[in-house]
């Protein structure tokens, strides 16, 4: 590959030979095939992805997160299908986006619908012919009566008729199909003891089905309604809490808002995480898994209650923290004094009144760069994910702030720093002021990240 030639393509742009790509790739996507394989992912995803043609490419994907050891439940929607059945028949009722009556004749529409789609998914994961990414796949998809649901009943002196709402789950014969490496599939179609088919939606049976699970992740896929910034990027990571405060602004559209508080709910409830990711991205449920920024919104829940800006009466504690570091050469003698004074710009985590981590922001909002100083957890309490949740939440703060990237300057710990997508830079890529303060001395690295 010579100089000029760019060693990064698109799926679609990539030349046929492009090993140095390939490789990178392979080793990059590894720490996260060993972190994923067992684990269980709820995928969601509406008639909308049928009808627009984006189903084979998603099967593809899925299939091969199955090979990589992923435990995968699929929940289909089937929304624009029952109405282009409603509307075939002559009936005058459409569904939206909320609830809504199921009268017996929209109930059969719903039937006919779960069915088509089914037998599409079904079929799209038997294919097999050679030279594809299905060839040798020979993936096994299982549905059945797993869910029992309940009426919703009369509200408002309506009667919602044949829409229905989870009561339960078989949990026990739905594990026991994902630890035979098969794949579960729910229709948005419940049945209660009587015999009785409900209506329900999908968004709360894929909820439902990855907080009984303990789901390592919910993902639902959209036309488009991932949350975005002021400047129009997608916010990749968004903790719950600020997921809540969205909701609570009635900023966001009626499918947006949706997605978003199902997302939220199951983070609340145990999932780890949640994500919006668009399906008009070819392959975007594997661009959201194995890179490291991903290209949709995932929702987490951040332990905010451990997590909150200094104060002055907290400089003591962080030049506690601090010195020990300064002592072996680690980080820059700053002193007391300094800290008083920079205070405000420190994040800590305190737990039962210990203060046991802090890290410090300095924004250079002209060459809209920030720098992160001072991540530190105290020894006693490292292991736990406490560094990774400092680290989120300086990039939550500076996106904030309209900044593009983040750097650090370190001497002893940039392997961290790498595994978690900083690249290595040099003096020259500093903001100005920063250079000009810069202590050769030391000779520290600098590491820089794209937010």
């Amino acid at each position: 590959m010579t100089a000029s030639e760019p060693d990064t393509f698109s799926a679609q742009d990539a030349p046929e030979f492009a090993p140095a790509q390939f490789v990178r790739w392979f080793r990059e996507v590894a720490p996260y095939v060993h972190a994923f394989r067992g684990k269980t992912f709820v995928v969601a995803f509406g008639g909308e992805l049928v009808s627009d043609g984006a189903l084979n490419a998603l099967i593809q994907d899925l299939s091969l997160l199955t090979a990589l050891g992923v435990k995968l439940v699929l929940v289909h929607g089937s929304r624009p299908q029952v109405n282009e059945q409603l509307k075939l028949k002559g009936y005058d009722m459409q569904f939206g986006r909320g609830i809504e009556p199921t009268s017996p004749e929209a109930l059969e529409c719903a039937k006919e619908a779960a069915g088509e789609i089914r037998l599409d998914i079904e079929a799209a994961f038997s294919q097999g012919l050679p030279n594809t990414p299905m060839s040798h796949a020979q993936v096994r998809v299982i549905s059945g009566n797993f869910v029992t649901a309940r009426p919703v009943g009369v509200i408002d002196g309506v009667d919602y008729q044949h829409t229905g709402a989870v009561r339960k789950m078989d949990l026990d014969a739905i594990k026991s199909i994902l630890n035979q490496s098969s794949i579960v599939l729910l229709s948005p179609l419940g049945f209660s003891p009587t015999g009785e088919a409900f209506n329900l939606a999908m968004e709360d049976l894929a909820t439902h089905m990855a907080v009984a699970l303990r789901a390592e992740k919910l993902i639902f896929l959209t036309r488009d309604h991932t949350i975005h910034d002021a400047d129009g990027s997608v916010d990749t990571e968004l903790a719950r809490e600020d997921a809540d405060a969205l909701l609570a602004s009635a900023s966001l559209d009626e499918d947006t808002a949706s997605f978003l508080e199902h997302a939220s709910k199951a983070v609340k409830r145990g999932v780890a995480r949640a994500h919006l990711v668009s399906y008009t991205q070819d392959g975007s449920v594997l661009l959201e898994i194995f890179t490291h920024d991903g290209v949709g919104t995932m929702v987490v829940e951040d332990t905010l209650d451990d997590l909150r800006p200094a104060t002055i009466d907290d400089v003591g504690a962080i030049v506690q923290l601090i010195d020990p570091l300064e002592a072996d050469g680690t980080l820059v003698p700053r002193g007391r004094a300094v800290v008083e004074r920079e205070f405000e710009r420190f994040t800590v985590l305190e737990h039962d009144g210990v203060i046991y981590g802090c890290v410090q922001l300095n924004p250079y909002p002209e060459e809209k760069m920030a720098e992160m100083a001072c991540l530190i957890v105290h020894p006693e309490w490292q292991g736990s994910g406490e560094g990774e949740l400092l680290l989120r939440h300086t990039e939550s703060r500076a996106r904030a702030m309209g900044l593009k990237r983040l750097f650090v300057l370190t001497t002893r710990t940039s392997h961290w720093f790498i595994k978690r997508g900083f690249v290595q830079g040099g003096i020259s890529d500093l903001p100005k002021e920063r250079q000009t303060i810069y202590n050769r001395s030391r000779n520290s690295l600098v590491f820089i990240k794209k937010l």
